[in-house]
Order: C-alpha cells, then sequence, then structure tokens
C-alpha cells in the first residue's frame, strides 16, 4: 500500500504516466522560455547522434529554452546507439535504480516507466535492465518528449564558415548544414573508432571481425572461434558464438589475470563527478590511468554466460604478436612461442579515441589539442591510449593545438567517451550523464548569451512594456499644491 501510494501510476499503463510527466514539466514551464535571437538560415545547435547522450542534450537545451536545435542520426528510427547493433550484452551493468537521462524527472525514469507497465512487485523482483529493454525505454522517452531526431542522416564533413560551422550532409538529407554550435553527442566512439591492433593486418576480412561490427553468427556454427580480449564486448561476443553453436571459443588474453574489480565503482559519488574537472591535471590523468590499467571487468552475469559453456576456455598470458592466415582458418601467435589455430578470430579490443580517425574533421582533426600534447606523466603512469584524448575546455569545446590556427573548435562540444579523460565520466555512461546535460546546456547558452550580447542589450533598452499603468495612485493635496506653486514660480 505504501508504495501505491508513493506511486500512484504503478500497473496503470503508459498513459497514466504520460499524463503525470506532461503536467510535471508543465508545472516547471518546460519547454523554457525562448529567448535566442533568430539568424536566417542557420541552426542555433546541431546535435549529431540521436541516442541516449544526443537525445538528453536536446532536453537539456530545451528546458533552456534553446529551441533552433536539430537532431541528427545516420541510423533508421529505433536503431539509434549500440543497443540493437553491436551491444550484445543480456542485460546493462548499470544498476537499475539509476537515474540516468531523466534530468531530475522522476517520471522519466526507466523505474517509473517499467512500474507503470509491471507493477512494483515486478520492479522488485528485476535484476538488472535487459539490453533490449533499454532500447525500447529510450524509444518511449523519444516519443513521450517528442524528441526531433531526423534519422537517415550522415554528418560528412564538418568545416568553419566565418563565425559558423558548416557540416556536410548525405543520406536522407543532402548538402550542407549551417550552424553556430555543433554537439557531437557520438557515443563510445564518438572521438575515434573501433580499436584495430596492427597484429590482423595480414588476415583477410572474412576470417575476423570487430565487436563492434555487424558479424554473422549463425555461420560460426561448428566453427573454433578466437577472442581476443576479456572484456565486456569480449565477453558478450563470444557468449554468442557459443549460443549460436560454435565448437569452442577460447579467449585469448595478453593479461596475467582476469579483472575482477571494477576501481571506478569505489569512488563514484556526486562529488567525483562535479569536482573531477577541476584537479589539476595529475589527478585527472592518475584516476583514468590507474582504471586503464586495472581494466573494468566483464559484468558477473556476462562472464557466467560463457562459463557455463563446456567448450569455452580463457587462456592468460596470451600476447598476440601476430595472426596470418592458414587454409580456410587463421593461425594466432603468441609472444611465448604458442600459437592456435582458429576458424574465426573475433577482436574484444575495445575503442580507440584518436580525433585523427573522425573523418568528419578532415584536415582539422591535426589541429586538435590532445592529452599527449599538454601533460607528460611520471615514470609508471605512461597510457599511449590516454594520451589521444581531446585536451577540452571546461564546457566540452575542444582546442587548438596552436593557438590561432583553428579557433572555430570552440564551437563544437564534445558529449561523448572523449570527454572522460578532461571532465569525468559526465557525457556517455548512464550515472553521471545528467550531471553533464545540465552542464553542457549552460555552457551552450552562456555562449550563445555572449556573442549575442548587442542584441540582448538593444531589446533591454527598447523593451516597453510599462507594469504601472498611472491609476494606481492618486496625487495628495501637498503634491497637488506643491505642483501649482512650482508652475507659479516658472
Amino acid at each position: 500500500m505504501q508504495n501505491e501510494s508513493l506511486s500512484p501510476v504503478d500497473s496503470r499503463g503508459l498513459p497514466a504516466l504520460e499524463a503525470r510527466l506532461k503536467e510535471d514539466l508543465s508545472h516547471l514551464c518546460f519547454p523554457g522560455k525562448s529567448w535566442v535571437p533568430k539568424r536566417e538560415g542557420v541552426s542555433d545547435v546541431v546535435i549529431i547522434g540521436g541516442g541516449m547522450c544526443g537525445m538528453l542534450a536536446w532536453l537539456s537545451l530545451a528546458t533552456g529554452g534553446m529551441h533552433n536545435v536539430r537532431v541528427l542520426d545516420r541510423a533508421s528510427s529505433g536503431r539509434e546507439g549500440p543497443w540493437l547493433s553491436y551491444a550484445r550484452m543480456e542485460t546493462l551493468r548499470s544498476p537499475k535504480t539509476l537515474t540516468g537521462p531523466a534530468y531530475g524527472h522522476g517520471s522519466l525514469t526507466f523505474q517509473a516507466w517499467y512500474r507503470a507497465q509491471f507493477g512494483t512487485e515486478a520492479w522488485d523482483e528485476l535484476d538488472k535492465i535487459p539490453r533490449t529493454m533499454w532500447m525500447d525505454y529510450l524509444c518511449w522517452y523519444r516519443k513521450v518528449l517528442d524528441v526531433p531526431i531526423e534519422n537517415g542522416i550522415s554528418v560528412d564533413g564538418v568545416e568553419p564558415e566565418g563565425e559558423l560551422v558548416r557540416l556536410t550532409v548525405s543520406g536522407a538529407e543532402t548538402g550542407t548544414i549551417l550552424t553556430r554550435k555543433l554537439v557531437f553527442a557520438t557515443g563510445r566512439d564518438g572521438t575515434g573508432g573501433p580499436n584495430i591492433p596492427d597484429f590482423i593486418r595480414d588476415l583477410p576480412p572474412h576470417l575476423w571481425a570487430h565487436s563492434a561490427d555487424e558479424i554473422n553468427f549463425a555461420a560460426l556454427k561448428n566453427k573454433r572461434v578466437a577472442v581476443i580480449g576479456v572484456g565486456a564486448s569480449a565477453v558478450d561476443n563470444s557468449a554468442e558464438a557459443l549460443e549460436h553453436g560454435a565448437a569452442e571459443v577460447r579467449h585469448l588474453v595478453r593479461r596475467a589475470e582476469m579483472p575482477t574489480i571494477n576501481k571506478m565503482m569505489g569512488i563514484g559519488s556526486f562529488g567525483f563527478t562535479a569536482g573531477y574537472a577541476d584537479l589539476p591535471d595529475e589527478w585527472r590523468w592518475r584516476f583514468m590511468q590507474y582504471s586503464f590499467h586495472t581494466q573494468t571487468p566483464s559484468p558477473r552475469g556476462s562472464t557466467l554466460r560463457v562459463s557455463r559453456h563446456p567448450n569455452a576456455y580463457f587462456h592468460f598470458g596470451k600476447t598476440t604478436t601476430h595472426i596470418e592466415p592458414k587454409g580456410d582458418g587463421a593461425v594466432v601467435h603468441f609472444a611465448d612461442g604458442t600459437s592456435y589455430d582458429a576458424d574465426f578470430v573475433i577482436l574484444g579490443t575495445g575503442f580507440v579515441i584518436d580525433p585523427l580517425a573522425r573523418t568528419e574533421f578532415g584536415d582539422t582533426a591535426a589541429q586538435i589539442l590532445l592529452w599527449q600534447d599538454v601533460y607528460t606523466p611520471p615514470s609508471g603512469e605512461e597510457s599511449g591510449d590516454l594520451g589521444r584524448f581531446p585536451y577540452l575546455n571546461p564546457d566540452f569545446t575542444f582546442r587548438e593545438k596552436h593557438p590561432g590556427t583553428a579557433s572555430w573548435l570552440s564551437n563544437v562540444y564534445c558529449f561523448n567517451y572523449g570527454a572522460s579523460a578532461s571532465l569525468g565520466k559526465v557525457s556517455g555512461d548512464i550515472p553521471g550523464i545528467s550531471d553533464g546535460a545540465a552542464w553542457l546546456s549552460r555552457a551552450v547558452a552562456a555562449s550563445l548569451y555572449c556573442e549575442d550580447i548587442k542584441a540582448h542589450w538593444q531589446g533591454m533598452q527598447n523593451y516597453d512594456t510599462p507594469e504601472l499603468l498611472g491609476d494606481e495612485w492618486q496625487a495628495t493635496k501637498l503634491e497637488t499644491s506643491a505642483q501649482s506653486r512650482e508652475g507659479q514660480v516658472a
């Protein structure tokens, strides 16, 4: 009874929840009052990516009264983000109670969405959020907020045009788009791409795939599959291969033992979220490098999903040196002199952050300031991967490597995984994403306002709507006689 009184829409279906959310938003005057002066033919903000980060970025901007905003995604509707493509885990790692992209609205949380449909008892019994159900929730999020995502549009190029940014697009819309601000809300590989090690270069493409690729797992039935790596993506792809009838799957891991502790979980707090970006470089580097070095383990459920198969094997201390074709398959060679014959290789090697890999920037990519350009770590804390992260301004914008060569980058915002080294886990991971969006919207608003300061000043001077109409009071006799004397003197 107590839960029902706290959440009267439990088990009453989504229409009841949507009505409550609409009322809550109206009480908070959503969407916010429009205040940005219009520019003909120019968007105020373009967001690349219509997944969780992109939709939340739009919500934060709309809340702040910025409405001349476009959200572009190259995927078809309902396929935004990784959830129905290369994400192959059964459930999310994050605890079900995290508020995620709700932006402070209880009625917009996954918990409210789930309980409205299935009730409190089902919620209490739920362990982790099923991956495909998370996508169902995000589709509802888009629908209930009416997020204006434009699907099927690929952004192929980004370049300056005076004080603006010009985007070259293809797909459902071709040509160019002018915008004042550009937000890359492009997820895990948003400032780089899949990590493809050199040791795979001699292997024909039909014999290998990266975990982020579309993989025909049915074709792996009765095949020997080598999976390089033991992180979450590696383990999830291993499970898919096993469940599709692979003869065997062998994890080939360069580490001496399985990572078991997610160090970031031990320090997650509002203080870390709020304070990380203000830390000196040596502390920011130290936190991230240690997290990289210790490695986030694959989720327990995902690991059990693999280990329950008798034909699954984990081999540690196996540093791959090169892979070469052999007959219809491949042979994987290790630093210890041993090798393994496989029919197919899956790279569970994650992603790299490297702005030079983003074709949208063209030659400008080389002008983006990176951590390796700014900070030299002490012995024992080196990390080439971390060094390639962009060294961002506190407002999520890119910095130019050499002053005066690419000042337009201050209009481009990195609201994706690439921001984590500079600003923390606030632009991709579920726990801190709403805090990051609030931060982003304030930064964009401040920049737009300052750029239009003359127009706002003129607007203040031009404003002439009186609050007092002259009939609110009557002159006293003393005032009347004083006015009369002044008239006689004149």
